[in-house]
């Protein structure tokens, strides 16, 4: 019996291991030395705290080790001014810095910044966390264990168009999705990037139907999505600008495939979306949208498969939704969990960093 005990215990320590030494394999992949990003763009969070950095200058996507993992169940404080404390720290002033995405760590709750320092394509980029009391720290490049992979048909170095090689990032099982546009004819395009990093492969054309426009496009690209399952299948729900919200299956992610996605509603024109997240209230999912023009927008994920596509021109239709009326000036928006998110809000100049409770 004693024998049975210890064969066990070693079986499950070695289960253990294996398990400990897979978690280990993603940051193991990444290397020590100088990240060289051109550009500090979108940001998302994959497993281990590794932070996904888009660099559309330098059309590459980039992975960071944040060493950045002590569990909190703080929420971020207010940092009112944010802008100005950035700009002080980087040794410049506030109308030179540019705070490009926002991101908060799932496990320190630890918000990230990107930013550039300086105006156009000379900008330095730089990346700096601030910790739950507020204090703000740049994130070291020079050194740091990271991993980059090229993207393949970016748009051309001197393109306008360039700084939208990436869009928006996601993690979601095992891959990084990555939104933005290409130099091919249809040039709106969404790749599927295996973690750890491996050579990306060409990515889907996406063409959608723009109701408040009256017709399909291929040129437009994701400006925001976030990845939801519905009815057991992973998809993203993808936003652009004026502003459809279409539905992509992931399966559909191909390399080299042209994909057409659902448009399930339009939500208005005139407007850019800047962030979105999906969270859980009460059993029922919730997407929560902020944008340039028509503030912060919340809708319910409860009938999200019984909006037929729209195929017909039209403004607003689809998905109803509600605005979130005392939540104003708001420039990036970031999930700390299904309870608290952080917003980066402007007001009279002053670009403040606000916790606020999800409704």
């Amino acid at each position: 019996m004693a024998r049975v005990r210890i064969t066990v215990c070693a079986l499950l320590a070695v289960a253990l291991f294996a398990t400990a030494g897979f978690a280990a394999g993603l940051t193991d992949s990444l290397k020590a030395g100088k990240a060289d990003l051109k550009s500090a763009g979108a940001l998302t969070f994959g497993p281990e705290g590794i932070l996904f950095i888009g660099d559309s200058a330098g059309g590459a996507l980039f992975a960071l080790d944040t060493a950045d993992n002590t569990a909190s169940k703080a929420t971020p404080v207010e940092v009112k001014g944010i802008n100005t404390k950035v700009a002080a720290m980087l040794g410049t002033t506030a109308d030179q810095i540019l705070i490009n995405d926002m991101a908060v760590h799932p496990i320190s709750h630890k918000t990230y910044l990107s930013v550039s320092r300086g105006r156009g394509p000379e900008a330095t980029p730089v990346v700096l966390r601030v910790d739950t009391a507020g204090k703000i720290e740049e994130v070291s490049l020079a050194n740091a264990k990271h991993a980059k992979v090229a993207l393949p048909n970016p748009p051309d170095a001197s393109n306008r168009n360039r700084v939208n090689t990436i869009t928006d990032l996601a993690y979601v099982d095992g891959k990084v999705l990555v939104a933005g546009l290409s130099n091919e004819e249809f040039a709106s395009n969404l790749k599927s990037v295996p973690f750890p990093f491996q050579a990306a492969a060409k990515g889907v054309n996406v063409e959608i139907y723009h109701g408040s426009h009256g017709r399909f496009e291929t040129a437009s690209p994701i400006r925001k999505f976030v990845p939801y399952k519905i009815r057991g299948e992973q998809n993203i729900l993808a936003s652009y600008t004026c502003t459809p919200l279409v539905k992509i299956p992931v399966a559909a992610l191909q390399g080299g495939a042209q994909v057409k996605g659902t448009t399930i509603a339009e939500l208005g024109s005139g407007n850019t979306p800047l962030d979105m997240i999906v969270y859980t209230k009460g059993g029922v999912d919730y997407i929560l949208m902020n944008n340039n023009n028509r503030g912060v927008m919340r809708l319910s994920t409860a009938k999200i498969d019984t909006y037929q596509a729209i195929t017909a021109p039209t403004d607003i239709k689809g998905m109803p939704y509600e605005t979130i009326k005392e939540l104003t000036g708001v420039q990036q928006l970031a999930k700390v969990d299904d309870s608290n998110a952080v917003i980066l809000t402007l007001t009279n100049g002053s670009l403040d960093l606000k916790p606020f409770a999800l409704p």
